[in-house]
């Protein structure tokens, strides 16, 4: 439904303030009388923090500056938009993920995401710079020096199931005596939709294409992500720095044969194969990757750690390898006592992955890569004396493992669906005798 002649006339007065407008806008009659009639048309409460946060990014004219008075909308336009804002179920998050140092890569689309270069004029375009500029009118957005890098980018269609003020202020609405402290232990750094993503593209072996392994395995770094909402009603986060990513000197000749100095996006160089293999992580294959990941083979937690490690360094990048493997392959039943008829009861824990590792991936070899990785792994939690410091190789030999493993169980619930205790113990069954 368009906006009422009464919630358009609220807003022309709003938009007849004068610069600078009141000290507390929450509290100026105009804006209180605004929240009434959005409470009286749409319900949902006096909608204080979120009527604020719409009108700032609507361009209410006594917030921005004068020198960008011109990204105000018209009172009618706001208006309209108000009203339209309330009224949607949905609303659409973009995440932008910028993937640092990341050398040239070929433009893939997969579910909801894409990755590749965006011009400055689109990458304004999926920031909302006008919106964001009325928001925080002093910071612009460096969309010039942001187009330079390669960017992932997910999108999300989201349920609108609370009223404007709690989705603009949670954190309002929290349960009294709610413990503040706990962990929910499959909370990622990221939203669910880009550590899925990530996960995806990680199935990719990076560690084999990289050029410079000592400097790092990976294909790109993700420092931070971006999220966008057209939810007129949620504030923006601030503009990214480009400060923040990985640039470099690049001296160019110009035409009178001066040396001019620019900057360029830092770039881990990686082998002409990856372009064509890389094409191959399309619509198809993140099918399958979604197929597996819903199957009870992923029950536990292999996605969350797969994705740790990459976000990890040093030495917690190779325990989350580790934990990724032990996710995919072991059981709590491999600690307990094992009974008589057991016919593998003489197998420990770690034996038993082991195994397991050997019949998924046909590779004796892998297995004993686990059982050595696994020894330093012990070393370093259980403090023995000497450890030494952990190679190159190990690092790599960790990750490459770990891919290894989660894309051999991807193919594996392509098969006819099975409990995992099941797949597990077939798997054992296959992999002891190579032991």
């Amino acid at each position: 439904m368009p906006a009422s002649q009464a919630l358009i006339e609220a807003v022309e007065a709003l938009w007849r303030i004068p610069r600078p407008g009141p000290d507390n806008l929450l509290s100026a009659p105009l804006f209180t009388d605004l929240a009434e009639i959005c409470n009286a048309e749409y319900g949902g409460g006096k909608p204080t923090f979120a009527l604020s946060s719409a009108l700032r990014s609507l361009g209410l004219p006594c917030d921005l500056p004068k020198a960008q008075a011109h990204l105000s909308l018209l009172p009618g336009q706001a208006a309209e938009a108000l009203a339209d804002a309330y009224q949607r179920k949905t609303a659409r998050r973009l995440h932008l993920c910028p993937l640092d140092t990341a050398d040239e890569l070929p433009a893939l689309a997969f579910g909801s995401a894409q990755v590749r270069l965006y011009s400055s004029d689109e990458l304004a375009g999926l920031f909302d710079a006008t919106r964001l500029a009325r928001n925080f009118p002093t910071r612009p957005l460096e969309a010039d020096r942001l187009a330079q890098f390669q960017w992932l980018v997910v999108e999300e269609l989201v349920q609108l199931d609370h009223p404007p003020e709690r989705r603009a202020f949670p954190w309002l609405y929290e349960t009294i005596g709610r413990d503040y402290g706990e962990i929910d232990p499959h909370l990622g750094k990221f939203p669910p939709a880009v550590e899925g993503a990530l996960a995806f593209l990680l199935l990719a072996p990076w560690e084999q294409w990289s050029t410079m392994q000592e400097v790092s395995w990976r294909g790109f770094r993700v420092p931070w992500i971006h999220t966008v909402s057209d939810d007129l009603f949620i504030r923006p986060s601030p503009p990214p720095s480009p400060e923040t990513l990985s640039l470099e000197p690049h001296i160019v000749t110009d035409s009178w044969g001066e040396d001019v100095e620019l900057e360029r996006p830092t770039a881990i160089p990686l082998e002409d194969e990856s372009t064509p293999e890389l094409m191959k992580f399309d619509g198809a294959a993140w099918h399958l990757f979604e197929h597996g990941r819903a199957s009870t083979l992923f029950e536990t937690p292999i996605v969350h750690f797969l994705v740790r490690a990459f976000l990890a360094d040093g030495m917690d990048e190779v325990m989350a390898h580790m934990t990724a493997i032990e996710a995919a392959l072991g059981l709590e039943a491999d600690h307990r006592n094992k009974r008589k008829t057991d016919s593998h009861k003489n197998l420990g824990a770690t034996k038993r992955v082991m195994a397991r590792i050997a019949a998924l991936l046909g590779d004796v070899q892998a297995a004993a890569d686990y059982k050595d990785l696994f020894e330093m792994r012990s070393a370093y939690v259980h403090g023995r004396q000497g450890l030494a410091k952990v190679g190159t190789a190990d690092r790599v030999r960790a990750r490459s493992l770990a891919r290894r493993i989660v894309r051999a169980l991807i193919d594996v619930a392509a098969q006819p669906a099975q409990p995992r205790d099941v797949v597990m113990a077939q798997l054992l069954d296959r992999g002891a005798p190579m032991l």
